[in-house]
């Protein structure tokens, strides 16, 4: 099994694209694994015929649509009314718009887009440090994922046999945590990352700005969160279907508003279609590898190999989180969630951790990676968007890194967390 993770490895590391990978590894290695190529032909057409994986485009639809149409925009200026009374503000509102955008969109690479094209040049005109803007939007980024809904958890629920409802539940509490770790580190850090000591006035900004708590586009923005979370977790519909309802919702509010034009929509369902043909794929090919690793009993060996190491489910977990932080660094995230869930989630279940559980920990773990070199997607993007380079960055991203993995620490142990939905 060594030998074949490395190919792997080497081929993501030369730029192979993902599925074709996944899938290259299983058909160069047919005789190790056991296999008959012709069980194999159905496998990719299965995998993404899913109803909870439909979500996905919708989900990646709002998310443009929000984009293009200005309501990303509507958030900040909602979260500028409500914190202008907090020294350093502009911080505390990329963080919050951060939130809002993940609990619409689920995808933390389009919340450090958005919000840092929206909120960085602001933050840069009242003083703060480029390097320390990109370090900011980057984490915050994470609460894309954290905050429900979570395009890796709709992956994770569909692939190990979890309810994706539970996983949505589960990700709230760990996710309002995470925002406020964030909270806490700007307002520490804010006074060194300010060019004077203190946010520079911004008037002009300030009164446009008032002007959204009447604004029409930000109550149709606030109203889509309560719309999706609140329909699924009252039972009205399911995650697909609220994604369904989203997607539709922001073409109408914004074609209604005139924020988006009809001649955009070619653009905006083409960007669509590409990115979720991207992830499709990915799942498709890589489901052909999950299945020569169940048909090998792979995921049955690592389960008793973690047994025969340790009988501990805490050293088991900090195992598993090492090993997460790893992969999650070199691997794409979608990809990732998809080899390792299968692989690590009946290892989990003989120590007795909660499939549930075990989904936060393992996509908390994974989407860290965004973070951290060499693949570190938010970094880049957050770079790309602000102007910021890397090195301008380095002071700064240590910290909100340590509040992650502190974030991730609470997670991993404190089980009454992620699991907060059951005591009710």
């Amino acid at each position: 099994m060594t030998p074949i993770i490395f190919g792997l490895a080497m081929l993501l590391l030369i730029g192979t694209p993902i599925g074709v990978a996944f899938a290259l590894v299983v058909l160069l290695n047919v005789e190790t694994f056991d296999l008959w190529l012709d069980s194999l032909g159905s496998v990719p057409y299965d995998s993404v015929m899913s109803f909870p994986l439909l979500a996905i485009p919708l989900f990646l639809l709002v998310g443009e649509v929000m984009n293009r149409g200005g309501l990303a925009e509507s958030l900040t200026a909602f979260c500028d009314l409500l914190l202008r009374r907090l020294p350093a503000r502009l911080g505390h509102i990329a963080i919050g718009a951060s939130a809002l955008m993940g609990a619409i969109t689920g995808s933390s690479v389009a919340t450090v887009a958005a919000i840092g094209g929206t909120v960085g040049p602001e933050m840069e005109r009242r003083g703060y440090r480029r390097g320390y803007i990109a370090s900011l939007v980057a984490a915050a980024g994470l609460l894309g994922v954290l905050i429900p809904p979570s395009i890796p958890l709709i992956l994770y629920g569909s692939i190990v046999g979890v309810s994706i409802t539970e996983l949505f539940l589960a990700t709230l509490l760990p996710g309002l945590v995470m925002a406020c770790v964030f909270f806490a580190t700007h307002a520490m850090l804010a006074r060194r990352a300010l060019a004077n000591g203190r946010e520079s006035a911004a008037p002009d900004t300030s009164r446009t700005l008032s002007r959204g708590r009447h604004n029409l586009r930000t109550a149709s923005a606030l109203f889509l969160p309560v719309l999706v979370l609140g329909g699924i977790y009252s039972g009205l519909f399911t995650p697909t279907e609220a994604a369904a309802v989203a997607a539709l919702y922001t073409l109408a509010v914004t074609l209604l508003q005139r924020t988006l034009r009809t001649d955009e929509l070619p653009g905006v369902f083409g960007t669509t279609a590409r990115t979720a043909a991207a992830i499709l794929t990915i799942i498709a090919f890589t489901a052909i590898f999950n299945r020569a690793l169940v048909l090998a009993q792979i995921p049955q060996d690592i389960a008793s190999f973690a047994v025969s190491v340790t009988d501990s489910p805490l050293v088991f977990l900090a195992m598993v989180n090492l090993v997460l932080l790893l992969v999650g660094m070199f691997m794409e995230t979608n990809a990732a969630v998809l080899l390792m869930g299968p692989l690590l989630a009946p290892a989990a279940d003989r120590f007795g951790i909660d499939p549930v559980h075990f989904g936060i920990i393992l996509v908390t773990n994974i989407e860290i990676g965004l973070l951290t070199p060499p693949l570190a997607a938010n970094l880049y993007v957050a770079a790309r968007t602000t102007g910021a380079s890397l090195l301008e960055m380095a002071p700064y991203f240590g910290w909100f890194l340590l509040a992650t993995l502190l974030t991730l620490a609470a997670i991993t142990y404190i089980p009454a967390l992620p699991l907060w939905y059951r005591v009710f």
